[in-house]
C-alpha cells in the first residue's frame, strides 16, 4: 500500500496545494513564498526521505505558515493510514556548529508539544524572512497537533549563544530523521503499535 496523501487547502486567506509520500527518496519541490521556510522544509524532506511538493499563496505571512502546518500535519496523518506496523517512536540528535538539537516523537495519536531550551541563552541572527522564531515554533506545534503526535524539542549550546538559523536547521533535520524512524515499518510488528489495539 502506498503511504501517500494529496495536500490542498483553499480558503479566503490561503491557497495551498501539494503532495506527500512517506516512503520516498527525499525529493522536494517547495514554494511557500518564504525562503527560510522553503529551506527548512527541504531539509525535513531530504533527511526524512519524504517526497514533498508544496505551493502556497496567501494574504498574510501568519496565515500561510499556520495553514501550511495544518495541511502538512493532516497529510502525514492520512498517509500513515491506521498506523499498522509502524515503529511509532523516533529520536534524532543533530549537531550544527555551536548547537546540538534533539527531537523525540511518538506517533501514538496523542498531541503534545514541548520546546525545551536553556534558561539563559543569547539569540543572534533572528527573524530572517520569517516573521519570528515564535512563528516557526507555532509551525511545529500545529504540525504535531494535526499529525496527532508527541513532539519534544530540546537543544544545547556550549557557548551560551545561539544562531537561530543554525538552531532551526538542526531541529528540522532532526525532525525529519525522527519522523522517518517513527513512521518506518517494523517487520516484527503485526498490527497497530499499541496495547490498546488502536491509534486514534
Amino acid at each position: 500500500m502506498k503511504r501517500e496523501a494529496l495536500i490542498e487547502r483553499i480558503t479566503n486567506e490561503v491557497n495551498i496545494k501539494g503532495s506527500l509520500a512517506l516512503d520516498g527518496k527525499g525529493k522536494s519541490k517547495i514554494n511557500t513564498g518564504f525562503e527560510s521556510l522553503d529551506h527548512l522544509l527541504t531539509l525535513f524532506s531530504f533527511h526524512g526521505f519524504f517526497d514533498l511538493e508544496l505551493a502556497a499563496k496567501g494574504d498574510l505571512q501568519h496565515h500561510i505558515v499556520e495553514d501550511l502546518s495544518i495541511v502538512l500535519g493532516k497529510a502525514f496523518r492520512k498517509a500513515l493510514g491506521d498506523s499498522s506496523g509502524i515503529k511509532r517512536y523516533g529520536y534524532a540528535s543533530v549537531p550544527m556548529d555551536e548547537i546540538l538539537a534533539r527531537v523525540s516523537v511518538d506517533l501514538g495519536g496523542r498531541y503534545s508539544f514541548v520546546w525545551d531550551e536553556p534558561a539563559e541563552v543569547k539569540k543572534i541572527n533572528e527573524n530572517l524572512d520569517l516573521a519570528s522564531d515564535e512563528l516557526k515554533k507555532e509551525f511545529l506545534d500545529n504540525l504535531a497537533k494535526n499529525i496527532g503526535m508527541n513532539l519534544y524539542v530540546e537543544y544545547l549550546s556550549k557557548e551560551g549563544e545561539v544562531d537561530t538559523h543554525h538552531l532551526f536547521e538542526a531541529v528540522f533535520k532532526a525532525l525529519g530523521l525522527a519522523l522517518d524512524q517513527a513512521s518506518s515499518i517494523e517487520a516484527r510488528r503485526r498490527g497497530v503499535p499499541s496495547t490498546k489495539g488502536i491509534i486514534d
